[in-house]
């Protein structure tokens, strides 16, 4: 079966909710038998996420509280896009800086990501900052954050250990640690092997 006779056809939209942050749409589009169909689409202006290796190997995360899921999150560094169209490595520079106080003479696309193609447009791009100096962070008014520093291989131990749950920041580290060529004390094939369970770094995060 060759792409064609996968493909769904838009025919028109509707848009049905127009927020701060996303809009919703219904979509009517024809399905590969040609009969129509209802798609629920949400339209996002894009966002922008970093991870910020340092000289050291260590990586920068964020943990913060995120009240759709009811938990805290550890997270590399993100943020949206003031506008639609805006360039995402201006937008990666600007939320590194604000989120963590961090510049960065070296950045690295990993992947323009979409995040959940079954209703969302959203892209993030994610880059690899490296080259990183330390000056002063300075967070939105509405956002609340702890910043914190951990070996990449620890990192990515969390991630396997099911403790990072953003798809975002699994996506990132997993790439930055096979970009690295691995450098660290942890081979990445030993830690498939690694228990899901409750470690201190899950009881932090739900504190």
């Amino acid at each position: 079966m060759n792409r064609h006779e996968l493909e769904e056809v838009f025919l028109s939209s509707q848009e049905v909710f127009h927020g701060k942050l996303i809009n919703v749409e219904h979509w009517q589009v024809r399905l590969p038998n040609g009969q129509t169909a209802l798609r629920e689409v949400v339209k996002h202006r894009g966002a922008a996420a970093i991870v910020p290796v340092d000289d050291q190997g260590n990586v920068t995360l964020v943990c913060q509280h995120r009240v759709a899921v009811g938990r805290f999150t550890w997270e590399i560094p993100a943020g949206k896009l003031d506008y639609a169209g805006e360039d995402m490595l201006a937008a990666a520079k600007r939320e590194l800086e604000e989120e963590t106080g961090l510049h960065a003479q070296n950045w690295q696309l990993l992947v323009d990501m979409d995040t959940t193609p079954g209703f969302c447009n959203e892209h993030i791009g994610i880059y690899l900052a490296t080259g990183l100096s330390q000056h002063h962070m300075h967070t939105d008014e509405d956002e609340f954050l702890n910043v914190d520093r951990v070996p990449l291989s620890e990192a990515v131990r969390r991630v396997m250990a099911g403790e990072i749950h953003d798809s975002k920041t699994i996506a990132g580290l997993m790439m930055a640690w096979n970009l690295l060529g691995r450098q660290s004390d942890m081979p990445l094939d030993s830690l498939a092997s690694i228990q899901r369970g409750s470690t201190a770094f899950a009881s932090q995060a739900k504190e």
